[in-house]
């Protein structure tokens, strides 16, 4: 009896450290066959080449360079055309019975699409979710009406992805990918950790992480700069700063962080790509992460820090205790610092609980596409839900 061949996508640095216990299982599974996509954000030297990071885990079957050039809508629209033909090959040779995603970007659509027209399965990470500030949105519930199985992170994502008209039978609600990571990794010390990107912490620290809202137009420099204003006025703070992603206007964004760590080199430092391990670990010594990166929400609440998400670009989603909203301007972030630090916030740290916390995701999903039958996976019927308006 042969293996079946599970093919995982990836396309950016975050959304591997969310896949690399499911790609991890896979391989480790006698009854099935991993084939590894790389592409994307991977396969750039501005964002660090971080496929020869995946290598020293995993061997690569293929690695597919849409050329991300240009941040421009033409741009990445170039990229997204790329990708479409060079799935279509990499399909055609690796033959897989399933392809595997995860997220919202548009590296992973046309890896989706292309699938959809081979007639692959695919199954689908994360979706259901809301992010009503960029495009993610739209390529989000896209993937989910061309994949034929759902993994989601909570109880109201698997019901969003029904309201899609996807079968409850298809839809499996597991949790958030990150959270097992900081489960199963063994986090560094911090003295490790300030050697491992070469930088002292201070009495305070905060984490950075801030990318475009896509759907606003040459926002990010306005917005990024206000967030700069607030926390250059911190007194004893160090700051972490990670890059911003591959969408539009995020090499504006980089270009600000490159600035600001040149004339603050006492007190700052740029981290192309942290990587899963020393992202989380980070998290333990930090004294809140700002800025509108997923991160803040799924995975900052299990270690009962604060979160400051600014601006539109995560709205929609759930979000814990330990979140605070706020607007782009220099005086509601400085407000939003103020109550991270107050006596009363800081209690409600203590207890806060993670909503994506539901144990190994992996596993999970491992038991779901060992199972599934797909002779039948292909065709599916529109489940329609009755209410009235």
């Amino acid at each position: 009896m042969s293996k079946r061949k599970i093919c995982v996508v990836t396309g950016s640095r975050a959304e591997y450290g969310l896949l690399y216990w499911l790609i991890k299982e896979v391989e480790a599974d006698l009854d099935l066959e991993l084939q590894l996509i790389v592409t994307g954000s991977h396969l750039s030297s501005e964002f660090g080449l971080t496929y020869k990071e995946i290598e020293k885990d995993f061997k690569i079957n293929k690695k597919i360079d849409i050329r991300l050039i240009s941040d421009t809508s033409e741009g990445i629209s170039k990229s997204m055309g790329i990708a479409q033909t060079s799935f279509s090959k990499a399909y055609n040779k690796l033959k897989p019975d399933i392809v595997v995603v995860l997220g919202d970007r548009y590296e992973i659509f046309s890896a989706v699409s292309s699938a959809m027209i081979s007639r692959i399965p695919i199954a689908h990470i994360h979706g259901g979710e809301a992010t009503e500030g960029i495009i993610d949105e739209a390529i989000r519930h896209s993937i989910t009406k061309m994949s034929h199985l759902h993994f989601t992170a909570a109880e109201e994502y698997r019901k969003k992805v029904i309201q899609l008209g996807e079968e409850p039978n298809r839809v499996f609600n597991v949790g958030g990918a990150g959270i097992e990571s900081i489960k199963r990794l063994k986090l560094l010390k911090k003295k490790d950790f300030e050697k491992s990107i070469n930088f002292k912490l201070n009495i305070k620290n905060i984490l950075v992480t801030y990318h475009p809202v896509t759907l606003e137009d040459k926002t990010s420099k306005k917005n990024f700069q206000e967030i700069l204003d607030a926390i250059d006025e911190l007194k004893d703070t160090n700051i972490i700063f990670t890059k911003a992603n591959s969408d539009m206007d995020g090499k504006v964004i980089n270009q600000m962080i490159k600035q600001y760590t040149k004339k603050n080199l006492e007190k700052s430092i740029e981290v192309t790509s942290l990587g899963q391990l020393n992202y989380l670990s980070a998290l333990q010594y930090i004294d809140f992460i700002i800025g509108n990166s997923s991160s803040g929400l799924l995975e900052a609440p299990s270690f009962k820090t604060g979160t400051i998400n600014i601006g539109d670009r995560q709205n929609g989603r759930l979000k814990a205790e330990s979140v605070v909203d706020c607007l782009p301007s220099k005086k509601n972030i400085k407000k939003a610092i103020k109550k991270i630090y107050s006596n009363g916030f800081q209690k409600i740290l203590k207890d806060v609980k993670n909503p994506y916390d539901h144990g190994f995701a992996s596993k999970k999903i491992i038991k779901v596409l060992k199972k599934v039958n797909l002779d039948k996976t292909l065709k599916k019927n529109f489940f329609k839900i009755k209410f009235s308006i």
